[in-house]
C-alpha cells in the first residue's frame, strides 16, 4: 500500500481515491489493485528461486540507503530554514494535538493514547528488523552473521529514521508535516528541496524503496509458514520446496492472504492493524528468553540477549502499554487484529494434536 501510495504521485489514476469497484459494503481502489499486482509478481519472482529474491533485495536496498541519505543530505544544505527550526522546536515538547495551526493540550489519559497513535509510524520503521531470522537455514556461518545482521540492520534503520525526520523539521513547518498530501511528508519534503521535478526523482525513489521493502517481507515471511508446516503446525503442503529449492506454494498461500489484507483498508488504517499485531508476538518472544532461561538453563546459547533481564523487561511492559492503549484509542482494527492472533490458539492445538496423531516413522526418516 505505500509502493502505491507513492505510485500515485506520478500516476494519479492510480491513486486510494479513485474507486474502481463499489458494491456497497466494499470498495476497491485503484491503489489496492496496485498493491495485490506487486504481492503477484514478487511471490512469481522468489518462486523462482532464492538468489533471483536475493539480488533483488540487495539492489533495491541500496537504492533505498542512497535515496533517503540523498534527502537528509541536500535537506540540511539546501532547504534548512532557521526560522522554521525554532518553530518546530519550541512546540516540539509540548503534549498537544495540531489543530489549525495551533497547539490544543490533551486532557488527561488521552495524551497517553496520543503518544500510542504516534508511536505505530516509528514502530513501523524499525518492524521487520527480525526478518532475517527466518532465512538463518539458508544463511553461511549464522552463529556470526544472524547476530551481525540484527544489530547493523537496526543501527542503519535507526539512524537514517531519526536523521529524515530532523530533517523534516528543518525543512517543513509542523503545519506543512501534519498535512502532506496523502501523508507522503517525503515528497512534500523534496518539493522544498528540489522543486518540481526533483519531487518525481523522490518519488521513484521511494517507489524503489518500498518495493525492496515488499521484497524481503515475501522472501522471509514464506520461510515462516514453511518452518511451521515441518513443525506439523501448518498446512502440509506448505512444508514443500519446489525445483528450485523454495517453499513455491508457502508463497502463493501468503500471496492470497495478503492480497485479501490489502483489500481490506487504506494504508494508514492497516499500519494501526500491522504494528498491534506485531507487537503482541515480540511481547511473546521476548517472554520466551524468560521462560527458556528458567527452564532451560544449561542449553548453549551461541547468540545473546542484550541488557537481560532489565531490558527485555522494560520492552514487555512498554510494547503491552502500547497494545493496551492502541485496543482502547485506535479499535477499528486493533480489535480485529487481536481476534485474529486468538483464533491462532485454539487452530494451534488441533493441528499439534492430528500432527501427533498421524505421525508416522517413515516421516521422521523423510
Amino acid at each position: 500500500m505505500a509502493f502505491a501510495k507513492f505510485t500515485a504521485y506520478i500516476f494519479p489514476g492510480l491513486s486510494e481515491h479513485r474507486i474502481v469497484l463499489n458494491v456497497g459494503f466494499v470498495k476497491v481502489s485503484a491503489a489496492q489493485l496496485t498493491s495485490i499486482l506487486l504481492i503477484v509478481v514478487l511471490t512469481w519472482i522468489n518462486s523462482r528461486g532464492v538468489k533471483e529474491g536475493k539480488w533483488i533485495q540487495t539492489t533495491f536496498t541500496l537504492a533505498k540507503i542512497i535515496a533517503l541519505a540523498g534527502l537528509v543530505i541536500f535537506g540540511f544544505l539546501l532547504a534548512a530554514r532557521h526560522d522554521v527550526v525554532a518553530a518546530n522546536w519550541s512546540a516540539g515538547f509540548r503534549l498537544g494535538q495540531l489543530d489549525g495551526g495551533q497547539i490544543v493540550p490533551y486532557a488527561g489519559v488521552a495524551a497517553l493514547g496520543a503518544i500510542a497513535g504516534s508511536m505505530v509510524g516509528s514502530l513501523f520503521s524499525s518492524d521487520s528488523w527480525n526478518n532475517v531470522t527466518f532465512i538463518a537455514g539458508e544463511i553461511k556461518r549464522p552463529q556470526r552473521n544472524i547476530g551481525l545482521s540484527l544489530f547493523l540492520g537496526t543501527l542503519i534503520v535507526t539512524i537514517i529514521y531519526v536523521a529524515t525526520n530532523l530533517m523534516y523539521i528543518c525543512v517543513m513547518p509542523m503545519q506543512a508535516i501534519a498535512s502532506a498530501e496523502n501523508d507522503r511528508v517525503g515528497v512534500a519534503a523534496s518539493q522544498l528541496i528540489f522543486g518540481g521535478q526533483g519531487t518525481i526523482v523522490i518519488a521513484v525513489l521511494l517507489m524503489i524503496s518500498t518495493f525492496g521493502c515488499n521484497n524481503g517481507l515475501i522472501l522471509s515471511g514464506a520461510r515462516v509458514y514453511y518452518t511451521m508446516a515441518k513443525d506439523g503446525l501448518f498446512f502440509r503442503q506448505a512444508g514443500v520446496l519446489n525445483k528450485r529449492a523454495v517453499p513455491a506454494k508457502a508463497l502463493w498461500m501468503q500471496c492470497l492472504w495478503a492480497s485479501l489484507l490489502c483489500l481490506s483498508g487504506k494504508y494508514g488504517e492497516l499500519l494501526d492493524y500491522v504494528i498491534f499485531v506485531v507487537l503482541i508476538f515480540y511481547i511473546l518472544t521476548i517472554i520466551g528468553i524468560f521462560r527458556l532461561r528458567k527452564n532451560k538453563p544449561d542449553v548453549a546459547r551461541p547468540y545473546k540477549a542484550f541488557g537481560y533481564p532489565v531490558l527485555p523487561a522494560m520492552y514487555i511492559v512498554l510494547a503491552s502499554c502500547v497494545c493496551l492503549l492502541l485496543l482502547i484509542y485506535k479499535p477499528k482494527y486493533t480489535w480485529p487484529g487481536l481476534g485474529i492472533v486468538l483464533m491462532g490458539i485454539p487452530l494451534y492445538y488441533f493441528l499439534r494434536g492430528r500432527s501427533i496423531s498421524t505421525r508416522h516413522p517413515r516421516y521422521d526418516i523423510d
